[in-house]
């Protein structure tokens, strides 16, 4: 959207093998790396942007943070901006 660079998923399957061990598997399968994908809100066809790589982030983030602390009763309200 920026017109910064971007990563095609071949680049971003071999980012996310070497630096996030915990979404590897997932990206492995075709059908996993749609689904991330998705969550990315990378449309077909099109490259990953950065924004679209800290929509994972955030998301993983917010996972972890609710699994994390969900018998403590807290709550996040991270938005990303």
């Amino acid at each position: 959207a920026d017109n910064g660079p971007t990563l095609n998923t071949t680049q971003f399957q071999t980012l996310v093998s070497n630096q996030m061990p915990a979404i590897a598997k997932t990206v492995e399968n075709e059908e996993g790396l749609g689904q991330v994908l998705q969550q990315m809100e990378v449309q077909d066809g099109q490259n990953i942007s950065f924004e679209n790589f800290w929509n994972l982030i955030n998301k993983q983030a917010g996972q972890l943070f609710s699994t994390s602390h969900k018998e403590k009763g807290i709550k996040c309200h991270c938005l990303l901006q």
